[in-house]
């Protein structure tokens, strides 16, 4: 039935011909840096790589294997209910099965944002262009006390990640007290930063990996995590993504392009792009010393090698982002820390 020796592959499709009263099969369709697994569905003796619909007619559906994780399940649903109220377009739920950890998906289709601006050279423009409409329908739904909120805790677990992943697990640093000092307070001036900014829903990932070339565009996936925070949260990984570079240029006209739109629908965002600029230079911070220490943490925890390749890529990231800030000279004393461990940054 399935051609995978994976027992808990073989009970999710026995669930899957239950629910939709046919035999089918499966075909690794995605994956990412949680446990979580996606497979594309289709009939037996379907096709898994021609076209979700064909003629008008469904023929292909995607499961979601997430073991032990009955909440991040039960939020998928939920968070993706509320974006498709607010006007996005996200996966509809066929079937879920919480205990087990299933769940049975319409299908946005093979081509991510990424693939295509890199595998097909696609334009981003357009793109980007749908993604801002999107992400501002996004944020005008916000509403309080619906999502979790991105707490200063929060945000400062996250910046540890970086400490205890990177410095001391990755470059094997024995920080000294004042270095612990140092980073402290830089971590602290990021997170009062962030906490202050307009807050709104945030998608926490909103960035071409989890956009799909999908009608109408973008479909939107992975986002479980969701939250209340800064406002610049979601532009900031649109434009300063963690698989793909832009050029400085274009980042600033993407976000200011994001700016001037979300102010004139209602988004609560300053009225000086020059302040919106720095708030996104704070964020970026934040999130780019974040995923330094999950990448690590992917690599040394999880088996999981490749993602530590684009590591450089943030810390390019990083260094932009303080030009603009008081706290460069910190940020630079954080990067001499891996350059002395013999690491490149």
């Amino acid at each position: 039935m399935t051609g995978y020796p994976d027992s808990r592959l073989d009970r999710a499709l026995d669930w899957c011909q239950r629910v939709l009263e046919t035999s089918v099969t499966a075909a690794p369709a995605a994956s990412d840096a949680s446990s979580r697994r996606y497979f594309r569905i289709t009939r037996v003796g379907s096709d898994p790589y021609r076209p979700v619909q064909e003629n008008g007619h469904v023929t292909s559906y995607i499961l979601m294997d997430a073991p032990g994780q009955g909440d991040s399940t039960a939020a998928f649903v939920r968070i993706g209910w509320m974006m498709r109220q607010a006007g996005l377009n996200t996966p509809r739920i066929i079937a879920a099965d919480y205990r087990n950890g299933f769940l049975l998906l319409t299908d946005l289709g093979q081509l991510t944002y990424l693939d295509a601006l890199t595998e097909q050279g696609q334009s981003p423009e357009p793109l980007f262009s749908a993604a801002i409409t999107a992400l501002i329908d996004w944020q005008l739904s916000s509403r309080p006390a619906r999502l979790p909120e991105f707490s200063a805790r929060l945000l400062r677990a996250e910046l540890d990640l970086f400490t205890n992943w990177y410095l001391e697990h990755h470059c094997a640093l024995n920080l000294s007290v004042s270095a612990k000092s140092e980073i402290d307070g830089l971590f602290d001036c990021i997170v009062e930063q962030l906490i202050s900014q307009p807050q709104v829903y945030v998608h926490r990932d909103f960035m071409p990996r989890n956009l799909m070339i999908s009608q109408p565009l973008p479909g939107v996936l992975d986002y479980q995590d969701a939250v209340t925070g800064p406002a610049s949260y979601d532009p900031v990984c649109l434009y300063r993504d963690a698989f793909l570079s832009w050029p400085i240029d274009f980042v600033r006209e993407g976000l200011y392009a994001y700016w001037r739109q979300a102010r004139q629908a209602g988004v609560p965002l300053d009225d000086s792009f020059d302040k919106f600029w720095i708030d996104c230079q704070w964020t970026s911070l934040q999130r780019h010393f974040k995923v330094i220490g999950i990448f690590a943490r992917l690599f040394y925890r999880d088996g999981k090698t490749s993602y530590l390749r684009d590591v450089p890529r943030f810390f390019g990231y990083l260094r932009s982002a303080a030009e603009s800030l008081e706290c460069r000279e910190k940020v630079d004393f954080v990067l001499q820390l891996a350059n002395k461990s013999g690491e490149q940054t």
